[in-house]
């Protein structure tokens, strides 16, 4: 599992919970001056988990209202920018004479915490708001800051583009740390730093500065997200990914190259993937085994069955039985 600090405030008596969740905060992000009608006993859960040169931070909290001024920001300088992204609920977030609301879950934004700012994150009755923050030190991100400036607490769709890559990416470290092992930590928080880059210059239309790393992991999770879409497409291969892409078959291939797998390696094991789901599923649990197998691109029974037991250890008829049998 990745190094994680899980925070419960339901543990402690309700007088203390507040204050507990403060010192995290002000811990994990920049600290705030935070006020709430739920002061007196402030349910609240959060878990940070450290990867590498950024720390990404799953926070729960009831409606409240956070503000960063001057006097605070000279008392606590930092040299760090916050991603925001807000799962449930409704936030507003002011910097710079620049307010923007972001909708849950299509928006995410970028602020300067060596600059004022103001958050107020609205749950929606009576549950407790979600947000995801990312906390990126200033060196990590290899942009111009007077660009950057332009992009404080302006909202970024979290569902296209390169944009909702870096969002799927966080949110499936957030649900999921113990997938990972804590030697992939690095790695993984230089895919989110690399994608993130990619957003801001993409956005700020200066995508030249970017370094071939950064270019590299923004087009193979372009490639990859590609896949996930068209993965019934029966046309599908890595000369149609290429050609998608505006790139040689060549060129496709050498962008995989260190990867735990090819381009079709991908494509064969997703398809897989999406069969053993349907085996599992009770609602085609009528439906024959080949025209699951037809639905995700395996047209030859026979090379279907041989795939499938060697990726997952049974045959297709065998493996839904057992998932039947509640094995």
């Amino acid at each position: 599992m990745l190094p994680n600090l899980v925070v419960d405030t339901t543990v402690l008596p309700p007088p203390e919970r507040f204050e507990y969740w403060y010192a995290l905060v002000a811990q994990e992000t920049a600290p705030v001056h935070i006020t709430s009608a739920r002061l007196d006993d402030f349910v609240a859960y959060a878990q940070a988990i450290d990867l590498g040169r950024i720390r990404l931070a799953s926070l729960r909290y009831p409606s409240l209202h956070a503000a960063r001024p001057a006097g605070l920001v000279r008392r606590t300088e930092t040299d760090i920018y916050q991603l925001t992204l807000p799962l449930t609920g409704r936030s507003v977030l002011v910097q710079d004479r620049t307010e923007t609301t972001l909708v849950a879950a299509r928006h995410f934004t970028l602020l300067d915490t060596a600059r004022p700012h103001i958050a107020q994150h609205l749950a929606d009755s009576p549950s407790l708001a979600t947000t995801i923050t990312v906390q990126i030190p200033y060196a990590a991100l290899p942009l111009p800051p007077d660009r950057l400036h332009r992009l404080l607490a302006t909202p970024m769709p979290a569902h296209l583009g390169v944009g909702g890559l870096l969002v799927q990416h966080l949110r499936g470290i957030a649900a999921h740390p113990e997938q990972y092992e804590p030697n992939q930590a690095e790695m993984l928080g230089g895919v989110a730093l690399d994608l993130l880059t990619a957003t801001l210059a993409q956005r700020l239309d200066i995508e030249g500065v970017l370094s071939p790393e950064a270019r590299h992991t923004a087009l193979r999770a372009r490639i990859v997200d590609f896949v996930d879409r068209h993965l019934d497409n029966a046309e599908l291969s890595p000369r149609t990914v290429a050609a998608a892409h505006h790139i040689s078959l060549r060129s496709l291939h050498r962008l995989f190259e260190g990867e735990a797998t090819t381009p079709a390696e991908l494509i064969r094991a997703k398809r897989l993937e999406r069969c053993r789901r349907d085996l599992c599923n009770p609602l085609y649990a009528r439906q024959p085994v080949h025209l699951i197998a037809a639905r995700w691109g395996f047209t030859d029974k026979a090379h279907f069955s041989r795939l499938f037991r060697a990726r997952y250890g049974r045959s297709p008829q065998a493996y839904r039985a057992a998932v039947a049998a509640g094995e």
